[in-house]
């Protein structure tokens, strides 16, 4: 590798990534929020589980049509603010307001009512989401132009990121507990009057308590997305945009040519033979561990404890929040200095070859006489999500150098940005079918406590083989990803000289 140093011109200040580090922190919080928060749909709010999936399916596909026209506006726009600050500025604030507000259900409500409230209010939150989230983003890519500094300031937004998978597995604790958030006497009283039996009484009372929790930690969340997501907008710099040429005019009267050069814009990103291979590793990576991810609460739960729930305790949410902790402060740093070193595509191939030994220790980590070995193989299996997207998202920043070359002006960072996620997303709700499927395949029965011995088996060892089947594929894909540090800088040298810059 050239490993040559980072010029003061190229160096992103620590304030910037800081600020950007706290627009990922929000990026991870709201889903994590979301996923968390939809189960007591269920529960707290009395959704029929049939319509509750319809709940997490439809505002998806919603929300994959939106992606791509946010990243082609934001790719076109002209203020004086740059061409992605007012959007993250404005959709922080609407994320955090309508989170709020789509939690403020009541279960005393209808069902019906309840339904179509939130499958309204989903679908305005996630334009507010989109309109915060794609153009932060694409502003990532273009915060400088360096091929190492790319990878250090991907590597600082993803340990702040993880910051949020430390507190979210715990709302399942705070909603659940009676003294964190609790209920007013009222609706104490409310409840007593109703006249049900101890074990009604019981049920009602809880059912009170989860939504109560919901409704107050939905503000806590909102709040803090508006806070920290506004700081990206504000102390954050893309890149010089006052003489770009070729942006479209977004106006009512140019819709019709604009949806032509949205379709356009994507053709060419999808024709780019690099972001193919790292929108299809990514795909492996994310969605193998995705698919497993709910595997290791029922490993816990049914083969640990034997179905007890109580006995279980917080075990659940520690392995989440330590795998959380070694992902930031450990396996990011160590992952950014290798791809320094050796490069982007060989840290990508050496974290998740790690990755792999993690998912085959999994086998002995869940022993019912030692809980303490959980955390066994979670170092390795860090190396796999730590990095994918420090890396992923700094190899695109590299690929929009490469589609200028080739495609000229305007950049394409906020297309390239949605596609990739909204690649992503997709991933993610079929993982979300898969993953129900296996389930369903190995016999695991949600209606019974005690799980029977040949299914558990079946459930572990699908738990370690589908996560290392795809992160090898993965690997395969990858093998021959050919855009280095060298050929990044000789492009970089070739856009300097045609744009005329210094």
């Amino acid at each position: 590798m050239l490993n040559q140093k980072t010029g003061s011109r190229e160096k992103v200040p620590i304030g910037q990534k800081m600020a950007f580090g706290a627009g990922h922190l929000v990026l991870n919080l709201l889903p994590g929020s979301l996923a968390i928060f939809m189960f007591f749909l269920l529960t707290a709010f009395g959704m029929d589980p049939f319509l509750a999936g319809l709940l997490g399916g439809l505002p998806r596909i919603f929300d994959a049509l939106t992606d791509p026209i946010m990243g082609f506006v934001s790719d076109n726009t002209d203020s004086r603010w740059g061409r992605r600050r007012p959007y993250i500025f404005v959709g922080a604030i609407l994320s955090g307001i309508l989170f709020v507000i789509l939690w403020q259900l009541d279960p005393e409500n209808t069902q019906n009512y309840n339904f179509w409230y939130f499958l309204i209010l989903s679908m305005v939150f996630l334009i507010g989401n989109t309109m915060f989230a794609t153009p932060l983003i694409g502003l990532g890519y273009e915060m400088t132009s360096n091929y190492n500094e790319r990878t250090r300031l991907m590597a600082s937004s993803q340990i702040m990121g993880q910051i949020a998978w430390m507190i979210v597995p715990w709302f399942w604790v705070i909603i659940a507990s009676p003294d964190m958030l609790p209920i007013g006497a009222e609706e104490i009283n409310r409840i007593a009057e109703l006249g049900l039996s101890d074990e009604e009484t019981q049920k009602a009372t809880l059912q009170a308590l989860q939504a109560n929790g919901v409704r107050k930690l939905s503000i806590i969340v909102g709040a803090i997305c508006i806070v920290l997501g506004v700081l990206p907008a504000l102390f954050c710099k893309g890149i010089d945009a006052a003489n770009m040429e070729n942006r479209k005019k977004i106006t009512l009267k140019t819709m019709l040519s604009n949806v032509k050069d949205l379709i356009r814009g994507i053709v060419q990103v999808s024709k780019s033979k690099p972001f193919v291979k790292l929108c299809g590793a990514t795909f492996l990576v994310f969605n193998g561990f995705q698919l497993v991810a709910s595997f290791s609460f029922f490993i816990i739960v049914f083969y640990m404890f034997s179905g007890d729930y109580e006995a279980a305790g917080n075990w659940p949410a520690w392995f989440s929040t330590v795998t959380a902790i070694v992902t930031a402060f450990l396996v990011i740093p160590i992952i950014s200095r290798i791809a320094n070193k050796w490069g982007k595509r060989e840290a990508f191939i050496i974290s998740t070859a790690i990755s792999i030994i993690g998912y085959i220790l999994k086998w002995w980590a869940f022993d019912p006489d030692n809980p303490l070995l959980l955390f066994l193989p979670v170092p390795f299996m860090a190396f796999g999500l730590g990095g994918l997207f420090t890396l992923m998202m700094s190899m695109t920043a590299d690929v929009c150098d490469l589609d200028e070359l080739k495609n000229g002006m305007p950049r394409k960072e906020g297309t390239f940005g949605a596609i990739y996620w909204w690649m992503v997303k997709l991933g993610q709700a079929l993982a979300l079918v898969l993953g129900g499927l296996v389930l369903k395949l190995v016999g695991f029965d949600q209606n019974e406590i005690v799980q029977n011995a040949e299914t558990m088996t079946q459930l572990r060892i699908a738990d370690i083989v589908i996560p290392v089947v795809t992160a090898s594929l993965a690997i395969w894909v990858m093998w021959k990803y050919s855009l280095d540090e060298t050929r990044a800088r000789e492009i970089k040298e070739e856009l300097v000289e045609r744009r005329g810059e210094l």
